[in-house]
């Protein structure tokens, strides 16, 4: 089969078409034909090496995917040949097949594409569990998100105002204030242009923010931990700028606030039930038309290194998607 293989973890310079062996399902797995693959920072990561976990090289990258089940392991009882289908792995999904946990996969709905179907699972799954089940958001309670016009945190920003609250986007360029209003933010942030401490505290009264979705890290998580209401959730999800930051623990202190980290991975795997069922109601979500995931661009699977040098160079809004079949 053709698929995108890493050969070292030294990022988009390792990555080569080729042609690789058809993988096979354990008993709680499904097989896929893949029609279409997202691709997201986690994925760029773990090219370079800087991601939790490093799979065995090569490797095939590729965390979501939409298909089309072709064969399910002896265990499966949920799915059968012909489902068409959203699923997420840790890799694999840059090839015309893939395997998934059962356990990671939601049928699709008829009326949502193989396309956008292969952008819902991480990025909303990762916003569901941040709002839901880590900061146990309220409607009317302020949130803000960074990075907020990638994958995941045009997911949070959509799912924050879906819940009822309200929404501060924080963006890195202009270029992007128009998509994340559409998502659902009712106010932006040009960080790049405007004083992100000063526009906060106008726009809280100064009061500060009940929930941050941080997804940069660096210089800006520093920043919002001095911005957070009392009781507030400060939750750390990822680190695009590439700088893991420190936090000086009399800021949670004194403002009795809370850091709730967010890691999704951890979360499927410990919790496998709770995570089918939430991706179940996410894409429910997504086939009554509560939620629109946005797709920046289609690419065939042979410009996965272009579709993969746009994320890392945080250029993208909301997700590229490769097209497998």
């Amino acid at each position: 089969m053709r698929a995108v293989l890493c050969n070292a973890f030294e990022g988009i310079k390792a990555l080569s078409l080729a042609e690789a062996a058809e993988p096979r399902p354990a008993a709680g797995e499904v097989l896929i034909d893949v029609h279409a693959a997202s691709v997201s920072h986690m994925d760029y990561l773990m090219t370079c090496g800087g991601y939790q976990m490093r799979p065995a090289l090569p490797y095939v990258p590729g965390t979501d995917a939409a298909g089309i089940v072709v064969a399910c392991g002896d265990q499966v009882t949920r799915f059968r040949p012909g489902d068409r289908v959203s699923c997420e792995s840790w890799f694999g999904g840059f090839a015309e097949r893939m395997v998934a946990k059962a356990s990671s996969t939601v049928c699709l709905p008829a009326n949502v594409d193989f396309i956008v179907g292969s952008t819902i699972l991480h990025a909303y799954l990762t916003a569901w569990y941040a709002l839901i089940e880590r900061a146990r958001l309220q409607a009317g309670e302020t949130v803000l998100v960074t990075g907020a016009a990638g994958g995941v945190g045009l997911a949070c920003v959509e799912v924050a105002h879906l819940l009822g609250a309200r929404v501060i986007a924080v963006v890195g360029t202009s270029a992007k204030a128009a998509v994340v209003r559409r998502q659902g933010a009712d106010e932006v942030i040009d960080y790049s242009r405007e004083d992100l401490r000063q526009r906060v505290k106008a726009l809280t009264g100064g009061e500060g923010l009940d929930v941050c979705v941080e997804n940069v890290g660096g210089a800006l998580f520093t920043t919002l931990a001095r911005l957070m209401r009392w009781n507030g959730r400060l939750m750390p999800i990822g680190f695009t700028s590439g700088e893991v930051p420190s936090l000086a623990m009399n800021l949670p202190l004194l403002k009795n606030y809370s850091v709730v980290g967010v890691f999704i991975g951890a979360w499927k795997e410990r919790s496998p039930d709770d995570a089918s069922r939430a991706a179940g109601t996410v894409m429910a979500w997504v086939g009554e038309g509560r939620l629109r995931p946005h797709v920046d661009r289609v690419l065939p699977l042979e410009q996965a290194a272009e579709a993969m040098s746009a994320v890392a160079n945080r250029s993208t809004q909301g997700r590229i998607v490769l097209r497998v079949r």
